[in-house]
């Protein structure tokens, strides 16, 4: 890689966000220096500086230069390391395509209905975000069999871009299975999903960037006690 190129990675250890750009380093083999932010307390001035719009983590800082949202910087990723471990993205445009689809489906609508039902107070409201939930999962189930083609992964032999994606939030789901008595991920409805979920866990580029899920599991109940203390005393 001639010199060695300044790489470092703003991130908190339990955000999904944040596994996802170190699971794309590690596929690449890049080294980099992560630095761990504090959300609760106060934010850093890098962070504040390197991502004044939005203040939030990840961001990438490559030779000094940051790149912010956990899926633009895997993009970026893939791009800047295209000689080194296996592509991120698919080559082929049309799969390109569909691995952007489907991103943008995780991100910003099964994602938001999953938060909706886990920290709204009204079981109205709950049980229409879960009836979300649980039908965008049979609608990922269907998107697996077709994209990965009887292949272990959505990006086929290799973890792809929707593999960390999706694969990032499913810690939150394992973990939300631990402290909630619910099991969003079940083998007789999402049977390929069930599979995929335990495949990609336990992939060695994963296990080794990904937190233990029953310290996310701690670290939701930590956060549910405190919201709901805050909403007592409101």
């Amino acid at each position: 890689m001639g010199e060695r190129e300044e790489v470092k990675l703003l991130g908190v250890w339990y955000s999904p966000y944040a596994i996802r750009p170190k699971i794309a380093l590690r596929l690449k083999s890049v080294d980099y220096d992560y630095v761990e932010e504090d959300l609760f307390g106060s934010k850093s001035e890098l962070l504040l500086k390197s991502n004044p719009v939005h203040k939030k983590v990840p961001v990438l800082l490559h030779n000094n230069k940051p790149i912010v949202e956990s899926l633009n910087i895997v993009e970026y990723i893939d791009e800047t390391w295209n000689s080194f471990g296996p592509f991120i993205l698919p080559s082929h445009p049309h799969d390109r395509a569909l691995a952007r689809f489907w991103s943008d489906f995780v991100d910003n609508k099964w994602f938001p209905a999953l938060r909706v039902a886990a920290i709204t107070k009204s079981e109205d409201t709950k049980a229409k975000a879960m009836e979300e939930v649980e039908e965008g999962l049979l609608q990922l189930e269907d998107a697996f069999v077709s994209i990965s083609k009887g292949k272990p992964f959505f990006g086929g032999e290799a973890i792809g871009f929707m593999d960390i994606c999706f694969g990032s939030l499913v810690v939150l789901l394992k973990a939300r299975e631990k402290f909630k008595a619910e099991k969003l991920l079940d083998e007789s409805k999402t049977p390929s999903l069930c599979k995929w979920a335990d495949r990609f866990l336990s992939d060695e580029t994963v296990k080794n960037v990904v937190p233990e899920i029953d310290k996310v599991a701690e670290f939701l109940q930590e956060l549910e006690v405190r919201a709901q203390s805050a909403a007592s005393r409101s």
